[in-house]
């Protein structure tokens, strides 16, 4: 199944638009479908320590809470804080889903 994409350009979209039709047709297959919707998809910006502080304060949680949420150790998302570590792969995304959908799209 192809996922809708929401591309970053007009022109990617359109690219992405037929590639979608050639594969409902059966010329592209699945592994190239997924190139062409890697393509299209905005990158996840990085978040700082600032970013992550005010997130989780925006959403009124405390550290451990966001750890429990994002399934990672208290102590990660200290260092997150004090910008010790950086956030990266699925923990990046969890928190970029927090930040544009809000906690009901984790929960």
């Amino acid at each position: 199944m192809v996922r809708n994409v929401k591309a970053k350009t007009e022109l990617l979209a359109a690219i992405h638009e037929t590639a979608k039709d050639l594969h409902d047709l059966g010329f592209i297959d699945m592994r190239k479908m997924r190139k062409y919707d890697l393509l299209c998809l905005e990158p996840i910006p990085n978040y700082d320590s600032k970013k992550i502080r005010k997130l989780r304060i925006q959403l009124q949680l405390s550290q451990s809470v966001l750890a429990a949420i994002l399934n990672i150790s208290l102590s990660t998302v200290q260092k997150w804080e004090i910008d010790e570590k950086h956030p990266r792969g699925p923990s990046l995304k969890l928190l970029h889903l927090l930040d544009k959908k809000g906690i009901e799209a984790i929960l």
